[in-house]
Parts: structure tokens; sequence; C-alpha cells
């Protein structure tokens, strides 16, 4: 049915505020001062009764759309009104015209923040229906609407805008760019909040469109070099540590920090036992476990004391005043720097003694180390795109698969040995070989970052030194040929574990077999890219 043209025909020069609004932080002040500076409110049911209680004049919008807000609030500001109110161009006379034959009064400044959608999904017992309920519509309908007309009508989404834009109004400096701005805001926020809906009801999808979403937690001091600028970015209701991040010094970190923070808390995550990792370019130079936080840390360091210079280290049990003294000691005796420390907490005194070390060392804390500390998938960037995929965060869940290939048996202590370094090879960057202490869980030798697997053997074995006798040898991929198996041999390893499942796996466990040396096979690869 077509819509009857209104007869009456009245001018309506009188500047028109829309406040409809679930936060109601600061909307009292904010309507006062836009009262004051000539406004009429138009508002919904409960922003207009906190107005109306704080003795505000309000025009309630069923007087603007001629219906009664209804079905539990589903419908109050979705109506031909209002947004036509909103969007009709005041530079366009048959614009003009058509909205004062329509009796249509101009709304100029339309204020609205949406339903909690993220924060009432964020429970985890939540119920689809709650989850429905707060599915704001008309609120993202007057914002866009708003937005689009961005050259005619303000549209305000945050709390922290009201005193700039007052102070704009009443100063008269509001010009085409700063209304651009606040659109650009608006349409952000609605992408953001309706990236959020698709991500809960379709979080077990790969959906044909993705929108990514992340509010800024802070500017960072560079990004890769630095003439990058960079920021870091927080997802809504991650359960990632990184989201906690907490500063306890003055350094702003790098994008490369933040890089290697990410890495240094996957890897100690894996560990139930203390664990300590110092980190390099995303990933790790020196990685162990220990029976308490300074053990585990004493050796990650000792693993590669050259190249945990300047390095990240990441604890995942706090740090207590004989952990700082290693860290103290380190600087001290070797005279060399840490750049960064992060852990769960550090306590008083050894926070004391970190900040004397080094005034700009960086020391985040992101409180209890918990099991599951991140999403179901994770995001690989690429030039112009990305790419999602599942993530491995359960490494011990393919332990089960293992399969011992070789006549001679590991010992209980070398299998114990071999599921530590299947944790840590699972947390070094790619193609990577490492070797692990004959008795300890700590890596003496790291070859990573190589093309060829067997260039990364003779890394590894070449950096664990004196230590290679005995120790175990973990491949997070298969040995094409038996060369590395072989050269291991040489060098006289004690055992190996790798992925198997190469067309070469017979040649592999020939050669493991001549050298007298158990082999496992995970039939699980362990890639870390």
């Amino acid at each position: 049915m077509a819509r009857k043209k209104a007869t009456k025909k009245t001018s309506d020069n009188r500047k028109h505020a829309l406040l409809s609004v679930y936060d109601k932080k600061g909307i009292v002040e904010f309507a006062k001062s836009l009262t004051e500076l000539g406004f009429e409110i138009i508002s919904t049911g409960g922003t207009a009764k906190v107005l109306n209680d704080n003795k505000i004049p309000v025009i309630p919008i069923q007087k603007i759309t001629g219906n009664p807000e209804c079905f539990d609030g589903r419908m109050k500001t979705i109506s031909f009104e209002i947004e036509s109110g909103i969007l009709y161009d005041r530079g366009k006379k048959s614009h003009v015209k058509e909205a004062k034959d329509l009796n249509i009064k101009p709304i100029d400044i339309v204020v609205c923040n949406l339903y909690p959608f993220e924060n009432a999904v964020s429970k985890k017992s939540v119920s689809l229906d709650t989850a429905i309920e707060n599915i704001d519509i008309g609120g993202p309908v007057m914002v866009r609407a708003a937005a689009k007309n961005f050259k005619n009508v303000l549209v305000v989404i945050d709390p922290n805008d009201y005193q700039k834009i007052t102070d704009s109004l009443k100063e008269k400096k509001i010009d085409l760019r700063f209304r651009q701005e606040l659109a650009v805001k608006a349409f952000a926020h609605t992408a953001f909040y309706d990236s959020q809906i698709a991500k809960h009801f379709g979080k077990d999808m790969f959906l044909d469109e993705v929108t990514l979403a992340g509010r800024k937690s802070f500017e960072l001091k560079y990004g890769e070099n630095p003439h990058q600028k960079a920021s870091f970015y927080i997802e809504p209701n991650t359960s990632s540590l990184m989201g906690k991040l907490k500063s306890l010094s003055d350094k702003i970190p790098s994008l490369i920090n933040i890089v290697d923070i990410n890495a240094g808390i996957k890897a100690v995550e894996l560990f139930s036992e203390p664990c300590a990792v110092v980190i390099k370019h995303h990933t790790p130079c020196g990685i162990a476990a220990g029976k308490n936080t300074s053990e585990a840390l004493e050796r990650a360091i000792e693993a590669d004391p050259e190249s945990a210079f300047g390095g990240v280290i990441v604890i995942n049990n706090p740090i207590d005043l004989k952990t700082a003294k290693i860290i103290a000691s380190f600087k001290e005796e070797k005279k060399k720097n840490i750049d960064v420390i992060v852990c769960p907490s550090i306590e008083k005194k050894a926070l004391t003694l970190l900040k004397s070390v080094r005034k700009n060392m960086g020391i985040y804390v992101f409180g209890k180390m918990t099991k599951k500390n991140s999403d179901n998938k994770n995001i690989k960037f690429v030039d112009g795109g990305f790419l999602l995929q599942t993530a491995d965060n359960d490494v011990e869940k393919n332990f089960s698969k293992w399969e011992i290939v070789t006549k001679k048996k590991p010992t209980k202590k070398q299998l114990e040995q071999m599921k530590a370094a299947w944790k840590f090879v699972s947390r070094i960057k790619s193609n990577s070989v490492i070797i692990v202490d004959e008795k300890l869980p700590m890596t003496r030798g790291i070859g990573s970052g190589q093309t060829s697997r067997f260039r990364s053997t003779k890394l590894a074995l070449e950096q664990a030194g004196k230590f290679v006798k005995g120790g175990i040898l973990a491949s997070d991929s298969f040995f094409p040929f038996d060369d590395s198996v072989k050269l291991a041999a040489k060098h006289e390893v004690s055992a190996i574990i790798q992925q198997g499942d190469s067309v070469n796996d017979k040649l592999s466990i020939e050669a493991a077999d001549k050298a007298n040396i158990p082999m496992v096979l995970t039939h699980t690869r362990a890639f870390w890219h």
C-alpha cells in the first residue's frame, strides 16, 4: 500500500538531536549541552526516562513516528519519519521540498550506541535467546543512515566524543572533515558489531565472507623497522593472554616485541610445569622446563647465552627474587641485556631489582596462566589478504599416535625427553630440528628457519656441541632422506623423534637400526611458520 502524502505542510527550522543509547554514561550532560545550544531532543525508552528524570525536555519517539514502541522494544526507531529525517539531503532543493511536503522533522544529530552483544556472548553459559535479544537492529539502521548523510548529520557512537562535539558546536568548528571522521568511526563500529554476531553464531564455520574485528590496545613504538608505524589490536572476547598484557615499565614495545611475546607465550603455555623461553625473531633460542621458575630460566638462557642477548624472556610462572637475580647476573656477568620480560606476575622485590637492571627493559605481566589461551582459529596474513586455519593448540593429544619403528626401543627416560622435545619443536620456526639434553628438559641445539632439513640438522648438532652425545634429536617433519639420521648417528645422539610418513621412511629406519638408535614416528607434523 502506498504511503499517503501528508496534507499539512509545515516549516520546521528547529534543530533536532535523536538520542537513543544503551550506555547512558555522560548522556545527561551531553543532552543538557545540546538543549542549551538550541537543539530539541528526540528520545526513546530508557534514554528518554533518564533525560526526563533529570528535567531535560524530550520529544518521545512515538510522537514523531505516530506508532508506539512495541514488541518488547524491538520496534521503536525504525520508521519512515525517523529515517527520512536523518537521510534527506539538505543540499538538494527537491529533498528539502519533499521533506516539507511530508512534514518530516530534520534530525541533525544522531547519538546512539548499541545493545551490548559482545558482553552478552562473553559468558560461556549465554543462551541462544539471550544472544538473539542482544542483537541491535534499530540502532545500526540509524547510525548507518546518519553516517551516510554525514554532510548534513552528525553521528555520535562514542561517549568519549561528547565533550569534543559540544566544544566544536559551541565554537562552530564542525567542518566536513570532522563530520567524515565521525562517520568513518560509525561505519567501523557497525562493521565491528556485525562481525561479532557472525563470529558467535558461525564460530565453527569457514564462512564465504569474513570480517576481522579488533580493538586498539595501544600504539607501538614502531613496526618491524623504525620507519614503519604500527598499532596493537586485540580481538573482542578473546581468551588469549595477549589481551591481558599489562606493562610494569615505561618501555613502549615495537611490533617485533609483540610478535616475540606472542611466540613465547605460545611456547610456554604447552607446559604445566615451570617453563621459560628466550625468544629472538619469533623463534626460541633456548627453551627449558624445571622444578621451579629459576631453574627453568637458568636452563633456557644456558641453552644459547650468545643468542639470548637482546632477547625476550617469557615464563609461565610468577617471577620471584631468585629468578630476577638470574636476569641481573646475566647483565653483570655476561655483560648482556634482556630486552623484554613477560610472566604471569612478579614479586615486589623482584620487580624492584629488575627495574634497576636496565631502565629500558620492557616488563609485562598477563595474570593467571590458563590451559586454553586462544580461540580455535588463527590467522596468517599475506599481501592483500589472509589465511584462516584451525589452531594447533593441543600438541599432547597426538602423543597416542606415536609409533616405535626401530629394533631398539627408547627407554622410559628417553620417551619422557621426547615428549618435551616435541613440545619444544612445535613452537620453533620451521624447518626445525633440535637437540634436547640427554636428561634435562632443555634445548641444547636449534636449527630452524632453513630451506633444507639436512642443514637444520647440521646447525642443531653443531650448536649442541659437547651436549650432542646422548642427546635427543627431534624434527618437526619427516626426513626426506636418510642423511640426517646418518649424521645424527655420527654425533652419537641417543634417540630420534620425527614425523615420518615419508616415502623414504624405510631408509631412515634402516639407518637408525644400523646405528642402534631408537626412533619414534609421531605421524603428525609440527610446522610453525
